[in-house]
């Protein structure tokens, strides 16, 4: 069965920083492209920051040189640091991946940044 758990959120005040985890288990992870997304209140999920088996990136343009997205295959754990975080990065923050043709989520963690 496939889980991911997230960790590492919490309440920062604008300009600081937080890392999240997110650990994966039941899949080969090595292989697996590994996602951040988030949901603030009101608003749709999006895709915050992406990492590929290979280790190629990609980023949202509104978190582009602020969020570092990296993974230790040995852990089976994706990584999302933060920083220079602003109130608009506020949100529950959701690890996914895609395993044989399903979707997977981890239960979120909810990150505020307050001004």
């Amino acid at each position: 069965q496939v889980q991911l758990v997230e960790s590492g959120g919490g309440l920062v005040q604008a300009g600081g920083s937080l890392r999240l985890s997110c650990t994966a288990s039941g899949v080969i992870f090595r292989l697996n492209v590994m996602n951040w997304y988030r949901q603030a209140p009101g608003k749709q999920r999006e895709l915050v920051a992406g990492i590929t088996s290979g280790g190629n990136t990609n980023y949202a343009d509104s978190v582009k040189g602020r969020f570092t997205i990296s993974r230790d295959n040995g852990k089976n754990t994706v990584y999302l640091q933060m920083n220079s975080l602003k109130p608009e990065d506020t949100a529950v923050y959701y690890c996914n991946t895609v395993f044989r043709s399903r979707t997977y989520w981890g239960q979120g963690t909810q990150v505020t940044v307050s001004s």
